[in-house]
C-alpha cells in the first residue's frame, strides 16, 4: 500500500484530501493528513477508512523525518518558505514531493540533488501557478506545432465572488484567499512586463490606476492589473522573442480605482508600527494619513486630497466598508497594513451562504499563414460552499492528480519541475474536465495590445 503524507490541512486542501480518499481504494493508497492543529486534519478525514489525522511540527526534525520516511509521496501545503525544508528531507529519504507554490531560488538549487536521488519535486501545480501554466502551454505548443508566430501573451487570474454572492456589495469582492496577500499585493518593487517590444515598469503607487478590461461570456466584465514580474515567464514558456507578455490579477470593474485610495494614503504599508493602535478608531486611522484641518471632516479631507467626488462610486465603496466609523481597532503594535486587513475582514470575510468564483483568462495573439488571429481562452469555476470552494478546488485537484501520476509512474523524470510539458498538462487538464474545470476558446481577428 502506497503511503501519501499531506502536510497542512488549511482552507485550500478540502478537494485535495477528498480526491485522495476517494481514489485510495482503487489505487491502494493510505493517506496521512497532518497539521499543527489536529482538529483541521480530523475534519478532513472523518469517517474515511484509508486515512488518518496526526499533529505535525515542521520545526521538530525527528518528528518531521519520522513522518516523511514512512511515506512514498509528500504533498506540502505549508507556506512557501517551508517547502525547501520538506524537500531536503524528501531528497535525503528518497521520497517524491508535490506543492502548489511558486518555486523559490532555494528550491531550484535542489535540482541536482533531486535528480541524483531519483526524486520528483513537482512545484507550481495549483491554480496560479498551475492551471495557468498548463492551459497556456497547451495552446502555445499547439500553435507552435502549426508553425505560428506568437505576437502576444496575456494571462489573468482572480479569486472573486460568484455572481449570486455579489449582491449588495459595491466592491463585488471578498477574501477568498490569504487576506494579507491581498492587502500587500504589488509591493516589493516595480511590476515588469513587455508591450510591443518595449519594456514597461509600473511602480506600486500607480499599479491600481493602470488597468485593462475584458469580457467573459456569461459572467460580464472584469478589470485586470499587472502582477509580479511577467518577464520571468519568457524563459518558462519559451517566449523570449514575443513582443507582448503581460500577466495580471482580475477584479470587477471599479475595484482598482477604490483600492488605489488605500495605496495613495499609505494604508497598505507594512514597514512600521503605529503607536497606540489598540485604542484608535477606524476613523482616526484614516485621519492619520491626512493633513490637519480644525474644521473639515475626515471624509472631506480625503475627497479633497485624492480628488474624489462626493457622490462617486469610490466614496460609496469606502463608506460601505465602514472606514469612517468610530469603531475601535483593538490591535496593539500594528502596522497600517495589519490594521487595514482587520478593518476589511469585518466586511470581506465570506459568510456561510457566500460562494466564491475562480476566473482565468488568456489572450494569445499569433500569425499563421499570413493571417493575424487571437485566441481568447477562459475558465470559470464556482464554489459549492465554505469548505468546498472554487479556490480549494482549483488549487487542490491539480496537485492531487499530479500526485497520482507520480505514484503510478506516469511522471517519473527526477528533478525540480513545473507542469509545462505535454506529458503532464494534457492528462491533468483532461481529468480536471471531470470536475467542471474546463476552458472555452474563441478565435477572432488580432487586435493587438
Amino acid at each position: 500500500m502506497k503511503q501519501i503524507l499531506v502536510i497542512g490541512a488549511g482552507r485550500s486542501t478540502s478537494y485535495l484530501i477528498k480526491y485522495l480518499i476517494e481514489q485510495s481504494v482503487e489505487n491502494n493508497w493510505f493517506i496521512t493528513v497532518c497539521d499543527r492543529d489536529i482538529s483541521l486534519a480530523q475534519e478532513h478525514v472523518r469517517g474515511a477508512g484509508n486515512a488518518q489525522a496526526e499533529t505535525f511540527d515542521i520545526n521538530n526534525e525527528i518528528h518531521r523525518v519520522s513522518h516523511i520516511s514512512k511515506s512514498d509521496l509528500v504533498i506540502s501545503m505549508l507556506p512557501a518558505s517551508m517547502h525547501p525544508i520538506v524537500a531536503r528531507d524528501c531528497i535525503a529519504l528518497g521520497k517524491h514531493m508535490v506543492t502548489a507554490s511558486y518555486i523559490s531560488n532555494e528550491m531550484k538549487e535542489l535540482a541536482p540533488e533531486a535528480e541524483k536521488a531519483g526524486v520528483v519535486l513537482m512545484n507550481e501545480i495549483g491554480v496560479d501557478p498551475g492551471i495557468d501554466h498548463m492551459s497556456a502551454m497547451q495552446i502555445i505548443d499547439d500553435l507552435r506545432g502549426k508553425g505560428a508566430k506568437l505576437l502576444q501573451f496575456e494571462s489573468f487570474t482572480g479569486g472573486l465572488l460568484a455572481p449570486e454572492s455579489e449582491l449588495n456589495n459595491p466592491w463585488r469582492y471578498k477574501f477568498t484567499w490569504n487576506p494579507r496577500n491581498v492587502v500587500v499585493a504589488g509591493q516589493g518593487g516595480a511590476v515588469k512586463f513587455i508591450q510591443e517590444n518595449t519594456y514597461k515598469y509600473i511602480p506600486y503607487h500607480n499599479l491600481f490606476r493602470r488597468t485593462e478590461y475584458m469580457d467573459i461570456e456569461g459572467y460580464g466584465r472584469f478589470e485586470g492589473y499587472a502582477n509580479r514580474d511577467s518577464l520571468s515567464y519568457r524563459e518558462v514558456y519559451g517566449l523570449q522573442e514575443i513582443p507582448t507578455l503581460y500577466r495580471g490579477t482580475l477584479r470587477r470593474p471599479g475595484f482598482c480605482r477604490a483600492w488605489d485610495v488605500f495605496v495613495k494614503l499609505g494604508a497598505t504599508d507594512d514597514s512600521y508600527i503605529i503607536e497606540g493602535s489598540e485604542d484608535m478608531t477606524y476613523r482616526q486611522f484614516i485621519n492619520l494619513f491626512l493633513a490637519y484641518n480644525p474644521t473639515d471632516s475626515v471624509e472631506l479631507k480625503l475627497m479633497h486630497y485624492l480628488k474624489i467626488e462626493q457622490d462617486s462610486d469610490v466614496m460609496e465603496k469606502l463608506n460601505w466598508l465602514g472606514i469612517f466609523d468610530d469603531t475601535k481597532i483593538g490591535l496593539s503594535n500594528a502596522t497600517p497594513a495589519q490594521i487595514l486587513e482587520h478593518i476589511l475582514m469585518q466586511k470581506w470575510a465570506l459568510e456561510p451562504e457566500d460562494k466564491d468564483m475562480l476566473v482565468m483568462y488568456h489572450r494569445i495573439g499569433y500569425e499563421l499563414d499570413g493571417e493575424r488571429k487571437q485566441i481568447e481562452s477562459s475558465m470559470v469555476s464556482i464554489g459549492e460552499d465554505q469548505t468546498y470552494t472554487a479556490m480549494a478546488k482549483t488549487v487542490g485537484l491539480p496537485a492531487a492528480i499530479a500526485s497520482k501520476m507520480i505514484l503510478n509512474g506516469t511522471i517519473h523524470t527526477p528533478g525540480v519541475h513545473v507542469p509545462i510539458t505535454p506529458e503532464v498538462y494534457n492528462p491533468v487538464l483532461k481529468e480536471l474536465e471531470n470536475y467542471d474545470i474546463r476552458f472555452h476558446e474563441k478565435v477572432s481577428e488580432y487586435k493587438g495590445y
